[in-house]
């Protein structure tokens, strides 16, 4: 056997090829780092500088103001408002399109007819741009558009209004065109997860008489939990933070009503001029995020 200063050129060799291995798996990913470093972890830092200071976006020089920032973004009625907003868009999302995305789902996972081209079909919303899908709702929308016309040709004219003109309704007819471009991608993760839960499950469940309906309930809702879960916490960060849609239709509009953090941010920035503001919101709304994911992730390990 040979001995320890025999086998010692050996290991210093086997070393330097580890360690050369790790040289070139790190300039691998370098790009990479070097992408995320200036596009996200720089404008963070950026923020968090940003929002102790009275800085306006044109001035080069600032003052630095404390927590001021802060204090006026929590006191802010408006702001808590656009937050009240986006909740409804997030609830109306977790309840309606989530739902609707699992039944299509399920209907596609069988043995469908055409059940590749439903799934094309139904991924083609999520990947279009959002501020195209808000300007096509809004001429759905219209006064003069196709849903008022629709309605007057099936004789349900008195139902014909000013969708996202009236307060009473812009902010669901906002909402539905967001879980109308959202549910796709709903879906995908869906039947991602459906096609994840062994067959022989279901075969034994129909040995024992069960139907569909127990099917649904007794082993494909249990096997989604964690697609759930993820679903979940995607829906409700998209639903909060939603922009494209509700600054292409109604710009906030009427009044306050569709008003949502996104575009309270943006509005502090480049329409107040006050980029120190808008940053305590975006951190304070970052803050929100993270705590809301951390809590859905707390509660989806609790057992059953």
């Amino acid at each position: 056997m040979p001995t320890s200063l025999q086998a010692a050129p050996t290991i210093r060799r086997s070393r330097r090829k580890a360690t050369f291995r790790r040289t070139v798996n790190l300039l691998y990913v370098l790009p990479a780092l070097a992408l995320f470093g200036v596009f996200s972890l720089y404008p963070i830092v950026k923020t968090v500088q940003y929002s102790f200071t009275d800085a306006n976006g044109i001035n080069p020089n600032f003052d630095y103001v404390g927590w001021a920032n802060y204090r006026s973004a929590l006191a802010d009625s408006e702001w808590w408002h656009a937050v009240g907003n986006g909740g409804v868009f997030a609830l109306l999302s977790l309840i309606f399109m989530n739902s609707i995305a699992l039944l299509l789902a399920v209907a596609v996972n069988g043995n469908v007819r055409g059940g590749k081209l439903y799934r094309v079909v139904f991924y083609i919303p999520p990947i279009l741009s959002g501020i195209v899908v808000g300007y096509v709702w809004k001429w759905i929308y219209d006064p003069k558009g196709i849903l008022n016309s629709f309605l007057q040709a099936i004789g349900l004219g008195e139902y014909t209004h000013a969708w996202i003109g009236s307060t009473d309704t812009a902010l669901v007819a906002v909402a539905v065109s967001s879980m109308w471009q959202g549910v796709g991608g709903s879906f995908i993760l869906f039947l991602a997860g459906l096609q994840g839960i062994p067959k022989e499950l279901y075969e034994a469940a129909e040995i024992d008489g069960a139907n569909r309906r127990h099917k649904l309930l007794h082993i494909t809702v249990p096997s989604l939990r964690r697609v759930y879960t993820m679903v979940n916490i995607l829906t409700i960060l998209g639903a909060l933070g939603i922009f494209n849609q509700v600054y292409a239709m109604t710009m906030g509009g009427p009044g306050y009503t569709t008003e949502v953090p996104a575009l309270r941010i943006y509005r502090e920035a480049f329409t107040n001029s006050d980029f120190g503001m808008s940053s305590a919101f975006s951190i304070i709304f970052g803050v929100m995020l993270f705590l809301l994911s951390l809590i859905q992730l707390k509660l989806s390990e609790r057992k059953p």
